[in-house]
């Protein structure tokens, strides 16, 4: 009896992926996203960013409103309305100043060919991070994957200036057993980073938190997101919330039209 319990056990630790093998298939079910297997959809996307005085008061508050369309395994995103009303020229040159802000922060070369945001777990990020096994926990009724993380020791060499602030996150991590897609995510900063030497700025507070929902058969998008950020930008105290959710999930039919998704 007890070798037939050994034996048992010993089948369910051999059958339980390391967390390395989960981080690879999760990059390799992000790579194959990429190469076109979702297909095409289209939603709405909103966002609210607050900032807050040094008592913790909110003395600026802006609302944006969004059309994301993904299609080819990139996603386009269409500003709709800032506060309620019609976007600006400036509201408008403001989204593209941000576009180019995040390019040149990633060394992104690419430009007006959408964005891959929903495949955020690729090659090179994974490379960046030891991750451990905590082990699986039910979320959102599915079985997950609940995986730690932390830069890699000794750090890996900064290339750009995202690459500093990567040195410095550590968090959870949840990808579903069945998918391999990631269902949550929770990040924190463990200590400041400078931007420019601190010429420009530093960031001494980041927390963040995602969440991404299956909205069809191995379909599956990020949802909800809040952050948290407090720093410096040249000599003045910043502090940042952010919120956005995303609904309203359609696809894209092969005539044009829209077919409405399961979530």
């Amino acid at each position: 009896m007890a070798f037939a319990l050994l034996g048992q056990s010993m089948v369910r630790a051999a059958e339980t992926p390391t967390a390395p093998e989960i981080i690879q298939k999760a990059v390799a079910r992000g790579q194959q996203d990429q190469q076109g297997s979702i297909p095409d959809f289209i939603y709405r996307k909103m966002t609210v960013t607050e900032e807050l005085d040094a008592t913790g008061k909110v003395k600026l508050h802006r609302e944006k409103l969004y059309e994301v369309s993904y299609r080819d395994g990139l996603s386009h995103s269409q500003l709709l309305q800032v506060n309620g009303h019609a976007p600006s020229d400036s509201d408008l040159k403001q989204q593209s100043d941000n576009e180019m802000s995040v390019r040149q922060l990633t060394g992104e070369s690419r430009q007006g060919k959408g964005d891959n945001r929903e495949n955020f777990l690729t090659a090179d990020l994974a490379a960046r991070f030891d991750f451990t096994l905590i082990g699986t926990t039910n979320l959102n009724g599915r079985t997950a994957y609940q995986i730690s993380f932390q830069p890699k020791n000794p750090q890996l060499p900064v290339r750009h200036l995202v690459d500093r602030l990567l040195n410095e996150l550590s968090g959870t991590l949840w990808i579903d057993t069945e998918e391999f897609e990631v269902a949550r995510a929770e990040v924190s900063l463990r200590s400041e980073v400078n931007l420019l030497g601190g010429i420009i700025g530093s960031l001494k507070k980041l927390t963040y938190t995602l969440e991404r929902t299956r909205v069809a058969d191995g379909v599956w998008f990020s949802t909800l997101a809040n952050g948290d950020f407090l720093g410096r930008k040249l000599l003045d105290a910043t502090h940042i919330k952010t919120k956005s959710q995303s609904i309203h999930f359609h696809r894209l039919a092969m005539n044009g039209g829209t077919d409405l998704a399961e979530n």
